[in-house]
Formats: structure tokens, sequence, C-alpha cells
């Protein structure tokens, strides 16, 4: 990539709106980032990094619920784990380790995939898992009705699983996540708060993962990596709240349907030529 330092500026500016948006910010950053002549592994890579910074954006502001919930751990007991105050924590938990499970062996087999993938291919597979994205989220909406106030250890368990699964670029995280919360009778607000609580050791995980599985920066220089993660952890915390509030209002179902509709057509027809 030609200008590394434009480059991480402009990636770091993107993760810090589109995390918080369900239309992936690892796939659409992988494609941007493959479009600007990126491998598709160094661009898979990148993206994933890039969650450390708005896993901070997520950690600032969310801290007085994050300091609500650790309190409540000297009164977490076993038996009534998901009874009462500590439901919130125990969800966290769990959900963490099965997440952290499921996105080890998903992270895997996507490494064998992109492998094997030339660029086109890789950013139509990349729409293909928007596509779905959109569509789940557009089933979610229509479905849900519940009014449920405290998860349990089977939103736990599904959560944790898909959002593991959204690993792999194109799966919106806080998309699949909150559209289970939704289908298992939770409200919106309540849905979008368990996903973006949930986020944080899922993000700063996926950055220690890329760093581990590139034996150090992905594919780019020290100073790049600074300035990406410090421009999506500043742009994270600014639009947080307003992007969360218009995820409420405008069906981001379509605009991800619309994205990935583009990268499947665009990916089939670089790899046609």
């Amino acid at each position: 990539m030609d200008r590394p330092l434009l480059v991480a500026l402009v990636v770091g500016v993107l993760q810090g709106v589109f995390e918080w948006l369900p239309i992936s910010s690892e796939g659409n950053i992988a494609i941007a980032l493959t479009a600007l002549g990126s491998s598709p592994e160094t661009a898979v890579s990148f993206a994933l990094f890039l969650h450390a910074g708005t896993a901070l954006s997520a950690t600032v502001y969310y801290r007085d619920e994050l300091r609500t919930e650790l309190a409540r751990l000297p009164a977490w007991r076993p038996g009534d784990a998901f009874d009462g105050e500590t439901a919130t924590l125990s969800f966290l938990a769990v959900a963490t380790v099965v997440s952290g499970v499921v996105a080890m062996a998903a992270y895997t087999a996507l490494k064998d995939l992109v492998s094997a993938l030339t660029g086109g291919a890789f950013v139509a597979l990349v729409g293909g898992l928007l596509v779905f994205t959109g569509l789940l989220q557009r089933f979610a909406g229509t479905l849900a009705l519940g009014d449920r106030t405290r998860p349990d250890a089977v939103d736990a368990v599904l959560v944790g699983a898909l959002q593991g699964i959204a690993v792999l670029p194109g799966v919106s995280r806080s998309g699949t996540t909150a559209s289970a919360l939704l289908l298992r009778g939770h409200d919106g607000p309540a849905s979008f708060r368990l996903s973006f609580l949930l986020s944080i050791p899922a993000a700063l995980g996926g950055g220690v993962l890329a760093l581990a599985d590139s034996g150090g920066l992905p594919g780019i220089t020290l100073e790049a990596a600074v300035v990406s993660l410090v421009v999506a952890a500043l742009v994270g915390y600014v639009t947080i709240g307003a992007l969360m509030r218009l995820v409420r209002r405008v069906p981001f179902w379509g605009i991800c349907v619309g994205l990935g509709g583009l990268a499947v057509v665009g990916g089939l027809g670089v790899t046609a030529l």
C-alpha cells in the first residue's frame, strides 16, 4: 500500500464509525484494504487488529456499567448465577469464554480459506456474508416482540457462539448478537446494551489474535499501527452514542444487503477478468 499513514488514518476513521453499525466493520475494512492492494490475509489481520482501538472506546463509554458489574463479583454464586443482579455478569463471562473457543476455530478455518482465494473471490465471499447478516437482521426485526429483562445461560451460549463466528469478515458482530437477543425475547435497547458490553473482551481478543497470528504487526509499520488505533479509539468514542441511537431508527439490514450485493458483483467481476 502506498502512503501507509494515510491508509492507517482512513481505516481508523472507518473502524471508529463502522464498529457501532451492524454492517461488519471487519468485512468492509477488509474489502477496502483489498481494493487498495493488500493481500486478503493482511487485510483480514489489519481489520481484526483495529478492533483493539474501538474496544478502548467502548470501555471508556461503558465504564460506569462495567464498574457496576465488577462490583457484583463478590456476590456471585454458581447456584444462582443467572438469577437477580449477577445475571448480566454471568452472561458476559460465559459468552466471552464460548466466544473465544468458537472464534479460534472459525479463525483457523478462515485462514485456510483466505489463503486459497484471490482478491476478487475474497471480496465476493465477504459480500455474501454481508448479505446473510443483513437478512438475519431483517428476520429478527420482524419477529422480535419480547420484553425480557434478564439474560440466561442459553442466551450466553448462543450469543457467545455467534460472536465467535463473527470473526469471519462480513458477519456483523453487533448485527448477529443483537438479532439473537431480540429473537430470544429481549427488547432493542437491552439487546444492544448486552451486545456492546460483550464486544469489549471480544474486540481486545481479536486485536491480540491478529498480533499473535502475524507474529507482530499485521503487515503495517509501527507508526501506522499507532495512528490507526488512536484514530479508531477517538472516533469510536465520539460517535458511539449517536450511532447507537441511529441504529435503533434506521433499517441497516438493507444497507448491509446492498453493500454485500455490490461486493459480490464486484468481486466476481474482478475474478472473471
